[in-house]
């Protein structure tokens, strides 16, 4: 995908759930991912000519494993113009060395956003962009009726009222394979994910449930984001 396709959908996405209004200063989560990077790579592009003004902010969430090495993300932060941050945590020790959970992607999850939410209301952001694509999306509804029995997909765009901070997800039409294309063109510097759980969870039966229905049953994944669709516009 070349980067003019991105920042369609992107603006698209913005335009279409009002992400973005001026004068926002917008955190992003830069985990080293592909998705978390081409979300930077988005938000970058579209700064430069998208008519309200706003400003960006990348934060790291360091978790503490050995060997996690954050310069060639700082390195990309510079060549963007997007202030970087990196914040050491001991999540790690906590969930893995403490605590030793069975399952620890919750708790991880709630102190990897708790630590971002935090520095992000100290750098001044009244805004967290989350790299939610088109695939996380369909796989979050699935899994709400797999494994709670109702059908629920998290918002384009949530105020956390307790955190006095809005959410916003800018790939929401953006594909996953897309991504993936983008990181591959335009040689993206991916940290790879030390947690020892990663590949192993709930997420990653259904993204491979899907992979077969979509194989057994072409355009079922399209026909699934369409339901999510509809279910934001309801709830607009």
């Amino acid at each position: 995908m070349q980067l003019k396709r991105l920042l369609s959908l992107t603006r698209k996405a913005v335009d279409e759930y009002n992400m973005i209004e001026d004068g926002d200063k917008i955190a992003i989560g830069i985990s080293g991912g592909k998705d978390s990077l081409t979300l930077l790579y988005a938000l970058s592009g579209l700064r430069r000519f998208y008519p309200k003004h706003f400003e960006l902010e990348a934060i790291t969430v360091n978790m503490g494993f050995e060997g996690f090495d954050t310069s060639a993300l700082s390195e990309l932060c510079k060549s963007l113009n997007v202030h970087y941050t990196v914040i050491d945590t001991e999540i790690k020790q906590v969930v893995f060395d403490i605590r030793k959970e069975d399952n620890p992607c919750s708790l991880c999850a709630k102190m990897r956003k708790g630590a971002f939410n935090d520095k992000a209301k100290e750098l001044g952001c009244n805004k967290e962009a989350y790299a939610h694509h088109k695939d996380d999306a369909i796989e979050t509804s699935l899994m709400s009726l797999i494994y709670e029995g109702h059908y629920y997909c998290y918002a384009p765009v949530t105020y956390l009222d307790r955190m006095d901070i809005t959410l916003i997800r800018p790939l929401l039409f953006v594909d996953e394979c897309d991504v993936v294309g983008f990181k591959n063109l335009y040689s993206l510097p991916v940290v790879k994910n030390p947690c020892p759980a990663d590949g192993f969870t709930k997420r990653e039966y259904i993204k491979n449930l899907i992979k077969d229905l979509e194989k057994n049953t072409p355009g079922v994944r399209d026909r699934l984001f369409h339901a999510v669709k509809e279910y934001w516009d309801t709830k607009k």
